[in-house]
């Protein structure tokens, strides 16, 4: 029986799946060993610790995806260059053990001559794409540096990264704007959340737009707990704003937890932008895809 081990490892955390010969998740882990917190040389006793159990079962293939093919991590996987789709994936795979565990490249592109990269981010959309049944899509993944990507004919063909949650960060605990936030966020009050919305898409530039925060905590026009929220809805306006977006155009497809599309889907839904999500599963799901192109796996 074939099976696969599908690990999204990530630079903070590390979660695996276990499938069996049909796509199904037999067993899941997760831990908060990312690549930060791996000593040198720690990723194969690691590993081993980690998953050396599900490995045992002859005909058992592991593909990893994420930082751990980047250059901090167990090996450096060399970047599949857009377009591609899963066969130019499954080509580049770098093989720690030949026919058994493989790093999984990320992707780059390129616009305007500067490069743009990804790791992790490509599995999660693959499997997106096969969850839902598209071929073609655009679709968003928030985080830390959110990605915006174009797939045509179940290709990648491009994507755009945006340092939107670092810009919120660094907003929210570094700069003059701290010390009228409180402490911590709350629940998202969404009508502030709207309003920083509406303000990002008038200003047309964050860097004039996040002062904003300043002076409604001056004049007292909005109360200190709903201003996260605000500037929240500042940051990823400034998102929305550059992308080619329309209502009446095919959905945008957010890839997340709950948490983080909740967000995504309120700012596109209140410009009229239909809306479908993706949860955790894309990932192990777009390894198994890439998977079933190897003639290893077939």
């Amino acid at each position: 029986m074939k099976r696969l081990v599908a690990l999204d490892w990530g630079t903070s955390s590390l979660r695996g799946a276990l499938l069996d010969d049909q796509g199904r998740v037999l067993q899941e882990k997760s831990s908060p060993q990312g690549i930060l917190s791996v000593t040198a040389g720690g990723f194969p006793a690691l590993f081993q610790h980690q998953f050396g159990g599900w490995m045992e079962v002859a005909g058992t293939l592991c593909l990893i995806a994420g930082m751990a093919g980047s250059r901090q991590g167990w090996r450096e996987a060399p970047y599949c260059p857009c377009p591609a789709g899963l066969a130019e994936v499954a080509a580049r795979l770098l093989w720690l053990e030949p026919g058994r565990i493989a790093l999984v490249p990320g992707f780059s592109t390129e616009e305007d001559g500067v490069p743009d990269v990804m790791r992790g981010e490509e599995a999660q959309v693959f499997g997106a794409l096969e969850l839902l049944g598209l071929q073609d899509a655009q679709l968003v993944l928030p985080g830390t540096h959110s990605k915006w990507v174009q797939v045509r004919g179940g290709r990648i063909e491009r994507f755009r990264s945006f340092m939107t949650g670092e810009f919120y960060a660094l907003l929210r605990q570094h700069s003059i704007l701290a010390r009228t936030l409180p402490e911590a966020d709350g629940e998202l009050d969404a009508p502030a959340f709207e309003q920083g919305l509406a303000q990002a898409r008038a200003s047309a530039s964050l860097l004039h737009a996040a002062f904003s925060v300043r002076t409604l905590a001056l004049f007292e026009r909005m109360p200190p707990a709903a201003m996260p929220s605000y500037l929240s809805g500042l940051v990823i306006g400034e998102e929305l704003r550059t992308q080619a977006l329309a209502p009446g155009e095919d959905p945008v497809v957010v890839i997340g937890s709950d948490t983080l599309t909740a967000r995504y889907r309120l700012a596109l839904e209140s410009q009229g932008i239909a809306v479908q999500t993706v949860g955790s599963q894309a990932s192990a799901r777009g390894l198994w895809a890439i998977a079933r192109q190897l003639k290893e796996f077939a």
